[in-house]
Parts: structure tokens; C-alpha cells; sequence
């Protein structure tokens, strides 16, 4: 049985992603895809069976479920999904488990490593919370997954999703740092206030249904707080004792566990990412004053809108998900008492980038601070200044769209 529709058939495929998981089709391993709601997980399994039939692989030998889907609602606990899978794949040969959304099933984790171990077949999950990789996983699929995260579209992305618009590249930089990247949104030719609107249904989706569900949450107007003063300091130092401080000066009391606790949750649900300090002359993360950045900017103007005076939150963030696309670890540099916005690590490979929406003639705050990196890394300080690019002693000074769009750094 399939699920995917023939709307969804139509949908501009990520090729990145197929990249990424074309090494580890038929390897004895649990294929993990993991994001955000409406990230487009959905569709990568549709664009990897796409893929199987090419190779000649029967359609009966592959079996996809969406488990959020009220078809499967009687398979939410770990016998009946068994039971299912067991009946699909039987009498077939080596098949291929598709299975969308599985943290819907109670102990899937069981079911996926039974079938692995005793049944010929290629498993690929996906999920929109982090407990995907929690220790029960570890416990149950030690050294045989691997994980592969989702996230809304990249900016080279946006434009082959935007390509039959008669939009030109400057217009589609701006509607992209508008819009965000989610491509329901991207897909659809929505009016900036309507794209919000789908972006705050997902918002809800995740917040007020998946987390408050999960966790019991039983103060929902505290949590949303503690949200939107997340999202309203994106880019910004912040520890959990101080949204405690600033929630006691609005009258409101809640213990640092608790903060801890949303935080938590934010993450595991890809809401937010944290980005850790690192010290570069001490050569050591660090443990305090992190900084968080949100699966998708748009995000945050469904709770606020939009507004120019966001735009260096807005392009921080942008940066960030490039780089984590791209699979860099990303953490904030600290050199002396000064700030590099991020170091950007990826095996033997390091990238240090400032975030600067304009820079002011004279002003050279953001190249001194790099230009005090004594190493060879490549240095880029990237702008929404057209033009301020240039080259400065070996720092790059370069234009948002040429930084996103650029094969390597």
C-alpha cells in the first residue's frame, strides 16, 4: 500500500538528499531522516521509492506508511505495527519499509530492530522529534543506523522550487528572507501575510499539540511565553536563569529545571537549534551564555511578522542552516573578550564567519575580529551590502546570495 498522493507526485525534488542516502541503500542499517514538521520528509520517501522502481525494484515490495495518518491510527502500538509489516512483506522477498513519522508508534524502535535482524529488508523512518536518537534507540540499534537531518529548503533550493516565477534574483533573495523556507509555503504563491498563516498552523502543530501533548504540559500560557521570548532573542546570548529573571519581572514564577525542560523539548522537536560557544585560544566549548536559532526564520514572523529591524537575527540564522546543511558542527567563537559569530567545523575543514547586514564606511569591527584569527582558515564576513564585497588582507567580504549559493566555501 502507498501512500503518497499524486499532488504530492508533482513536488520539485531535493536531489541533496537523495545524494546523501544513496550510499546506504541496501546496507544493513535503519536509515533515519530527521527534521521539523513539513520539512519535506514526506517527500524525500516518495523521491527514494521514485528511485527503487527506476532500479527495477517491484512496487509490491515496497511497503510506506504515514503514521499520522488516521488509516493507521489502530497501528500505534508495537504488536500491531509488527503484525502489519510482517503480513506486508511476507511470501515477497527482500522488501522495502518506508515508514513516515514513526514516533507516532509506541516502541517502533522494537519493531524496527526485529525486522532488521530477522526479515530481508531495507528500512528508511523518518520522525520530527529527536528522541529518534535517544537512548532507547542507542539501546536497540547500536551502531546500526544512521541519521540524516532534514531541513527547509536552502536558499539554491528556494530558487528551483521559484523558478517558474517571474521573479528576478534580487526579488527572490528578499521573499526568501521573508518567507522562510518551508516548501509548503515555497510551492504555494501566497500573499506574505497568508504564508505566515500556514507557517503559524505548523508552529501550533509542534507547539500546542506535539510538545504540550508529549510532555503534559499543564501551564500552556507559560510555555508559549518562554517561546516567543526564544524566538524574540534569536542570535542573542541567553541563559535559562535569565528568562527566569525576566519572567519573575513580568510576575510570573518558573523554576530553571522547567526553563531547562522547554528548551529541551524546542530542540527535540527541531524548533530550535542551539549553537555552544567555543573558546579559540582555550580551544574548548564552552557551557554557558548559548545561543539558539530556529529550524526556519519564517518561524518567528508568524508570531511577531516581519519587520527590516530583524534582519541581523534573520540573517545570523540564515547562515546558521547553511551551514548545518552542509554538515558543519557550528558554534560561536570567542577570541578574548570579542565575538566571532560562528566557527563552522567539518572534519579537517574550518570556515569562520561575521554576520553584518550593512557596513558602514570605516567601520571595521567585523574584519579586525577576524583578521586577529591567526590561522588560514578561510574568513568571510557576509553582508546584505552589495556594495561593501570585496577582499580585506584575505577577508572576504561577500554578498548573502553569492555566500548561499557558492559549491564550497
Amino acid at each position: 500500500m502507498v501512500f503518497f498522493s499524486q499532488e504530492v507526485v508533482a513536488v520539485i525534488l531535493r536531489p541533496a538528499y537523495m545524494e546523501a542516502l544513496r550510499p546506504f541503500v541496501d546496507k544493513p542499517l535503519v536509515k533515519i531522516l530527521a527534521g521539523v514538521r513539513r520539512s519535506g520528509k514526506s517527500t524525500l520517501l516518495l523521491m527514494l521509492q521514485q528511485e527503487l522502481e527506476s532500479r527495477g525494484v517491484a512496487k509490491q515490495n515496497i511497503l510506506s506508511r504515514r503514521y499520522t495518518d488516521m488509516e493507521y491510527s489502530d497501528l500505534l502500538e508495537q504488536k500491531s505495527m509488527y503484525a502489519d509489516l510482517q503480513a506486508g512483506i511476507r511470501g515477497k522477498g527482500r522488501c522495502y519499509l518506508l515508514l513516515d513519522e514513526v514516533q507516532e508508534v509506541n516502541g517502533w524502535e522494537k519493531v524496527v530492530n526485529s525486522l532488521l535482524e530477522n526479515a530481508d529488508v531495507d528500512i528508511y523512518v523518518t520522525g520530527s522529534n529527536s528522541k529518534l536518537m535517544s537512548s532507547e534507540i542507542s539501546t536497540y540499534l547500536t551502531g546500526r543506523y544512521v541519521l540524516i537531518p532534514v531541513y527547509t529548503l536552502s536558499f539554491r533550493e528556494y530558487l528551483d522550487f521559484k523558478k517558474d516565477r517571474n521573479l528576478g534574483p534580487g526579488e527572490l533573495l528578499e521573499s526568501f528572507l521573508r518567507t522562510g523556507g518551508f516548501p509548503t509555503v515555497a510551492l504555494g504563491d501566497f500573499e506574505e501575510q497568508n504564508a505566515y498563516q500556514v507557517v503559524e498552523g505548523i508552529y501550533h502543530t509542534v507547539v500546542s499539540h506535539d510538545i504540550a501533548r508529549r510532555h503534559r504540559i499543564t501551564r500552556q500560557d507559560l510555555f508559549d511565553r518562554v517561546v516567543r521570548y526564544v524566538f524574540e532573542n534569536v542570535g542573542n546570548t541567553f541563559s535559562a536563569s535569565g528568562i527566569r529573571s525576566f519572567l519573575k519581572s513580568e510576575h510570573r514564577t518558573v523554576s530553571v529545571e522547567t526553563v531547562y525542560n522547554y528548551l529541551r523539548w524546542l530542540e527535540q522537536a527541531f524548533i530550535l537549534y542551539p549553537c555552544k560557544r567555543y573558546d579559540l585560544q582555550g580551544k574548548a566549548v564552552l557551557k554557558t551564555q548559548e545561543k539558539y536559532y530556529l529550524a526556519d526564520v519564517s518561524l518567528k514572523y508568524a508570531l511577531y511578522g516581519f519587520n527590516r529591524h530583524m534582519l541581523s537575527g534573520v540573517l545570523e540564522n540564515v547562515i546558521f542552516l547553511e551551514l548545518r546543511r552542509r554538515g558543519y558542527e557550528v558554534y560561536i567563537g570567542k577570541l578574548g573578550s570579542r565575538e566571532i559569530d560562528f566557527v563552522a567545523q567539518k572534519r579537517d575543514q574550518r570556515v569562520y564567519v561575521q554576520a553584518c547586514v550593512a557596513l558602514p564606511e570605516g567601520s571595521d569591527r567585523e574584519i579586525g575580529n577576524l583578521l586577529d584569527i591567526q590561522d588560514n582558515y578561510p574568513k568571510y564576513v557576509v553582508t546584505l551590502d552589495r556594495l561593501a564585497v570585496g577582499n580585506e588582507k584575505g577577508v572576504q567580504v561577500v554578498y548573502l546570495e553569492d555566500f548561499l549559493l557558492r559549491e564550497s566555501w
